[in-house]
C-alpha cells in the first residue's frame, strides 16, 4: 500500500518553475520562481528563509555583477512579494544567467542549477588565499559571476535527518560533477542548495535516509550531478564568447516564462557516474529566451 501511494506522488509530481523580469540597476534582471505550496519541507543555505522547515515558495533571483546591497535578505523579501509570494519561502541570489539554468530528473527526483564558476575555489583553501565574496563575486574583477545555485525536490516524506544528509548528497554530487567538468574546485565562495521533500501525511511514514546509497539520495545525487555537469560545461562556453549577461532597458514579453522545465532535452553527459542510471533519467537545459 505504501508502494502503491509512493508511485501515485512521484506520477503527480508536478514541478513547475517560473522566469520573472523585473528592472533593477537600470535593466531587466530575471529571477525564477517556484510555487510549491503547502506540504513541501525544505533545507537549504538560503540566505532568505534558510535552515530547516515548512517552505511553500523558492526564488532565485539574477543580480548584477558587483552586487553591493548589505541587505540581500530584505531585498529577495521585497521580490518574493513583487511575485505574490506569501508564506514561508526561501530565496537564493546569483549573478550568473538564470535563463540558462540546466535541469535533470531520475526517477522522480528533480534538480534544477545556474551555474556560474567565476571564483572557483576549494573549500578548504589556505588562510592567505581565502577572501570575502558576496553573491555577485568579487568587487571589480569583471565579469565572474560565483554562484553555483542548486534546488532539487524528492516527491516523497523524508525524516529531518534523511533530509539533512540528503543535502550533503546533493552537496557531493555537486562536487562530482565540477571535477568531471574539468574545474580545480569544490565550488564557488557563495553557493546555495536548497532541497525539498513532501511532509508527510498523517500515519504515513517517512523515509529515514538521504545519503548516496538510498532510495531518494541516490537518484538525488544522479539529478544534481547532471544538472551541474551540463551547467558547468555550459558556463565554460559562454565565458569564451562573451562578457557577461546580455541585459536591455526594458521587461520585454520574452522575460517570462511558465514553465522553463518545459525545454527540449539535452544530450546526458558522458563519463563516469554521468550516463543514463536509474528509471526516468533525462537532463534538459534552459537558454535564453
Amino acid at each position: 500500500m505504501n508502494e502503491e501511494r509512493a508511485v501515485e506522488r512521484v506520477a503527480a509530481r508536478a514541478v513547475t518553475v517560473q522566469r520573472a523580469g523585473r528592472i533593477e540597476d537600470g535593466a531587466c534582471r530575471h529571477l525564477l520562481v517556484w510555487r510549491a505550496g503547502p506540504g513541501w519541507r525544505m533545507a537549504g543555505s538560503g540566505v532568505l528563509g534558510g535552515g530547516l522547515g515548512e517552505r511553500h515558495w523558492v526564488l532565485n533571483a539574477q543580480v548584477r555583477a558587483g552586487y553591493g546591497r548589505l541587505d540581500p535578505a530584505e531585498h529577495l523579501a521585497e521580490l518574493a512579494v513583487a511575485q505574490g509570494l506569501s508564506g514561508p519561502g526561501t530565496g537564493l541570489m546569483t549573478a550568473a544567467e538564470v535563463d540558462a539554468c540546466t535541469w535533470a530528473e531520475d526517477g522522480g527526483a528533480t534538480a534544477l542549477a545556474t551555474t556560474g564558476i567565476g571564483v572557483p575555489t576549494w573549500a578548504a583553501a589556505p588562510e592567505a588565499a581565502a577572501g570575502i565574496v558576496g553573491a555577485a563575486g568579487a568587487a571589480g574583477a569583471g565579469y565572474v559571476p560565483g554562484t553555483i545555485n542548486i534546488l532539487a525536490v524528492v516527491p516523497a516524506p523524508v525524516s529531518d535527518a534523511g533530509l539533512l544528509n540528503l543535502l550533503t548528497t546533493a552537496t557531493e554530487a555537486k562536487v562530482q560533477a565540477l571535477l568531471e567538468a574539468g574545474y580545480d574546485c569544490s565550488g564557488t565562495p557563495s553557493d546555495a542548495v536548497c532541497v525539498a521533500v513532501r511532509t508527510a501525511g498523517l500515519g504515513e511514514p517517512a523515509e529515514p535516509f538521504g545519503g548516496p546509497r538510498s532510495l531518494w539520495g541516490a537518484r538525488l545525487a544522479r539529478a544534481v550531478h547532471r544538472a551541474v555537469l551540463a551547467g558547468a560545461r555550459a558556463d565554460r562556453e559562454r565565458r569564451a564568447e562573451w562578457d557577461g549577461p546580455p541585459t536591455h532597458p526594458a521587461t520585454l514579453p520574452g522575460c517570462g516564462c511558465e514553465d522553463v522545465l518545459a525545454g527540449a532535452p539535452s544530450p546526458v553527459p558522458s563519463g563516469r557516474g554521468s550516463s543514463g542510471q536509474g528509471p526516468g533519467a533525462v537532463v534538459r537545459a534552459r537558454g535564453a529566451g
